[in-house]
C-alpha cells in the first residue's frame, strides 16, 4: 500500500528532512509515526500526498509510482488520500456540510449522491443534524470530526492524520483517535503522526519512529 525505498528528502537550502527511509505500510493497516518536532513527520505525510517530491529513492502509494507520476495524475492520486490537519482547515464561511462535500464537488460527483455520501460521513463522526451549522459553533472536538468526515467522504483506501489531536484534551483526543480506530477496522489503511504515546500504548498498532529524518524504528514490516 505505501513502500519508500531510500527516499531522502532535501530542501534548496541543503537541509535533509528525510535520510534513505526504507519502510512499509500494508493494506488496512493502522501505523503510528512518531518523533520529535523536525524529526520530519509532516515532509514524509507530504511526500505521500506529493505536495512535496522526494530528491531521491523511490515510492509507492497504493501501486503507483510517486517518482515517476505525472503532474496530471496527482488529483487522482489524492481522491485516493485523505488527510486530517491539527488546525482543521476548514472553511469558516461554508456550512458544516459545504466542507464536508468539497472533496466531492472538485470530483465531480452529482447532487444526489453527494447529499448522501456527506451525511453518511457526518454520521460516522458523530455530527448527523449539524451539517448546517458554521464551524465556528462548534467546539474544537466537533471541529475535528468535520475534519476527518471531510477525509473520509470520499472513500479513500489511505487516511492520513498529521499530529490530529495536538489541540484537544485527553477525553476528546481519546474519542477522536477510536475514530481512526473505527475505519481502519472498516478497511482504511491509516497513517497517525503524532507526539502522544499514550495512544500508542491504548491502541496497540505498530510504531515507527524518526529521528533526525532518519527511521529509527518499525523501519519495514511485510
Amino acid at each position: 500500500m505505501i513502500r519508500f525505498s531510500q527516499v531522502t528528502k532535501r530542501y534548496p537550502n541543503g537541509h535533509e528532512a528525510l535520510k534513505q527511509v526504507s519502510l512499509f505500510i500494508d493494506r488496512q493497516e493502522m501505523v503510528f509515526l512518531i518523533g520529535h518536532s523536525g524529526a520530519g513527520k509532516s515532509t514524509l505525510l507530504k511526500l505521500i500526498t506529493r505536495v512535496e517530491r522526494s530528491t531521491r529513492g523511490q515510492l509507492i502509494v497504493n501501486e503507483r509510482n510517486l517518482t515517476r507520476l505525472p503532474r496530471r495524475q496527482v488529483p487522482y492520486l489524492r481522491r485516493e488520500i485523505g488527510v486530517v490537519f491539527q488546525d482543521h482547515k476548514l472553511l469558516n464561511d461554508r456550512t458544516v456540510f459545504d466542507n464536508v462535500a468539497l472533496p466531492l464537488v472538485v470530483a465531480g460527483v452529482g447532487h444526489r449522491d453527494t447529499s448522501r455520501r456527506v451525511r453518511a460521513a457526518l454520521d460516522k463522526v458523530g455530527l448527523l443534524g449539524k451539517e448546517r451549522l458554521f464551524p465556528i459553533t462548534l467546539s474544537g472536538g466537533e471541529q475535528q470530526r468535520v475534519g476527518i468526515a471531510r477525509a473520509v467522504v470520499n472513500r479513500p483506501p489511505i487516511l492520513l492524520a498529521d499530529e490530529p489531536t495536538g489541540n484537544l484534551d485527553a477525553e476528546l483526543s481519546d474519542e477522536i483517535m477510536d475514530l481512526f480506530g473505527q475505519f481502519n477496522q472498516y478497511g482504511v489503511t491509516v497513517l497517525v503522526a503524532t507526539h502522544d504515546r499514550r495512544h500508542i500504548a491504548r491502541l496497540g498498532k505498530r510504531v515507527m519512529e524518526l529521528s533526525d529524518g532518519s527511521l529509527i524504528q518499525g523501519a519495514e514490516e511485510g
